[in-house]
Order: structure tokens, then C-alpha cells, then sequence
């Protein structure tokens, strides 16, 4: 719909993505706060393999992991690491956060690509957005790396006074 919509007035392409990012958001944060009373129930539909790799996941990387599956196309399983997080009970204000920044970075791109190549944009969506998620995805990954290994390293380096003694 986003596409299509911005694809025929450009120039309301800002209103489409902030509408869009709201609505997956809103829905998200409800389906999370389902999820998170129905407990273990909630994730019956999901194969346990899928479960055993989505809550490694969250336990490793915590918001992370729901702010880079909101970034990916479908088919990715994202409705899983919303339920997950429900259950879990991951801190909501940092996953509403981590699901509207993701949704707002993809929801962007689709609009800009919609609004500048019209109804060539879901072809070039098509055949680059998954390369673009998965890059996008390990840049994040690395850039949260990158920042919990040098904080770890300033900790470990005792203060300048203290060294010199």
C-alpha cells in the first residue's frame, strides 16, 4: 500500500511513511502486550526450533534482535520476535523503540524508492531490499559489537593516576 500510495503523490510519500510507521507500531506493541499475558501459549504455533533460536537470540543481543528483524522483508519471521519479546518480557519502551526505528529506516526506503522511480520501485525492491536488509543488519550487529567492546576495554583500563604508581 505504501508503495502504491506514494508512487502516485510523491510528495505525501513523509505522511504515508509516518502512517505506516505508527500502524506497525501501535499493532506491534499490541500484539506484544498479548502476548505478554497469554505467556507460553502464545508461541504454541511457532515450531520449537524456531523458539529455542528466537529467545537465544533476544537473551543474547536483547532489543537488538527485534530492531534488525523489523528491518528484514518478509518471509522473515518478525511476528515471532514481536510475540517473543512479549513473552520474555523485554523492557517495552526499549522494543516499541527498536520496532519503530526499524520499521521507520525500511518504511523510508520503500517510500523514497516508490516516490522517486514510481511503479519501478517494487522490481527494485524486489531483486535489492533483502541484500540491503542483510547489510543493513550486520552493520548494526557490528556497530553494537564495536560499542560493547570498548566499553568493556575502557573498563578494564585502570584511570591515568593510578597507573603511573
Amino acid at each position: 500500500m505504501l508503495l502504491l500510495l506514494a508512487a502516485s503523490r510523491p510528495s505525501w510519500m513523509p505522511i504515508y511513511v509516518a502512517a505506516a510507521t505508527i500502524g506497525s507500531t501501535v499493532g506491534c506493541v499490541g500484539l506484544y502486550r498479548l502476548s505478554q499475558r497469554a505467556g507460553k501459549r502464545a508461541l504454541a504455533r511457532f515450531s520449537q526450533s524456531k523458539q529455542k533460536r528466537v529467545k537465544d537470540l533476544i537473551d543474547r543481543y536483547d532489543v537488538m534482535s527485534v530492531l534488525v528483524a523489523s528491518l528484514l522483508p518478509p518471509p522473515f519471521p518478525f511476528k515471532l520476535f514481536v510475540v517473543s519479546s512479549g513473552v520474555f518480557r523485554l523492557n517495552l519502551v526499549r522494543f516499541t523503540l527498536a520496532v519503530a526505528g526499524g520499521r521507520l529506516f525500511r518504511y523510508l526506503l520503500e517510500g523514497y524508492l516508490a516516490a522517486r522511480y514510481g511503479d519501478h520501485a517494487k522490481e527494485l525492491l524486489a531483486h535489492y531490499y533483502p541484500t540491503i536488509g542483510i547489510v543493513l543488519a550486520a552493520l548494526i550487529v557490528i556497530f553494537f559489537v564495536g560499542r560493547a567492546l570498548l566499553k568493556q576495554s575502557q573498563k578494564r583500563e585502570p584511570s591515568g593516576v593510578e597507573s603511573q604508581l
